[in-house]
């Protein structure tokens, strides 16, 4: 059996094939010290509001642009931001077949005091995977003693090196990023993650697609959405020479 690592920014309520890709893992990496990338996923997700899909952001203390994710704080209004949060929920998905043992789970979350982005989203990621009963233990990348600057391939084997993984698996979205050949050279296979195109009742609505766990959640009885984390293929990598590096 390949022991299996994956990596990946810490996000506030992710989306479906996030969980997917930790189910899927022996080990999996919250690189916490990675640049905070502005509006990306990191602090912000959508929902689904009138079945339309509503963009949710957590708003941020002010920063630099080279701060990493765990040198950003949420900002000293979040009390606020977290009550018109759960407003928007309680108005949105009060319906929802699994609205009340959701709600109870994010309440737990928000109600965390943590205000450092990535400590709060990695109490978030965790109280989630507890709810569906993923097990995979994570580890932290700051503590993981790699150099500041890193060459983004090199960083992973790296990582994958020191958890003595032999495949690394990463999103489908990477897939132009990482050349296999300098995986193989470094005796690690790389394979992309892909979720199956699925769907699920919405309010006898058309399907909206890739929108926070939350709605899979409101949706969805865990043991439902443990079903939906092996609805994925793994696909190889793109041969591409021109990122290899001596």
């Amino acid at each position: 059996m390949l022991r299996t690592v994956s990596m990946m920014q810490p996000y506030l309520f992710p989306y479906l094939g996030y969980f997917q890709l930790i189910a899927h893992s022996d080990a999996f990496v919250l690189g916490d010290d990675l640049q905070y990338v502005k509006a990306s996923w990191i602090n912000r997700n959508r929902v689904l509001v009138n079945g339309q899909p509503k963009l949710l952001t957590f708003p941020l203390r002010k920063g630099e642009q080279q701060d990493s994710i765990n040198q950003r704080w949420l900002c000293d209004d979040t009390p606020k931001e977290f009550q018109r949060l759960l407003r928007t929920l309680e108005l949105a998905y009060a319906r929802a077949p699994h609205f009340e043992q959701t709600m109870a789970m994010i309440r737990q979350i928000l109600a965390n005091p943590e205000r450092n982005l990535a400590k709060f989203t990695e109490y978030a990621i965790r109280c989630i995977c507890a709810h569906l009963q993923i097990t995979t233990p994570f580890r932290i990348g700051s503590e993981l003693g790699l150099p500041a600057r890193m060459d983004k391939q090199e960083r992973v084997i790296s990582i994958a090196k020191k958890l003595d993984a032999d495949l690394y698996i990463n999103p489908i979205g990477g897939l132009a990023l990482y050349c296999p050949a300098l995986f193989r050279a470094h005796g690690l296979a790389l394979r992309f993650l892909r979720m199956d195109e699925l769907s699920y009742p919405q309010f006898n609505q058309p399907f909206v697609p890739s929108l926070s766990i939350i709605d899979v959640l409101m949706f969805n009885s865990p043991s439902e959405v443990q079903a939906l984390l092996k609805r994925f293929s793994l696909v190889e990598g793109i041969e591409q020479p021109a990122l290899q590096r001596a």
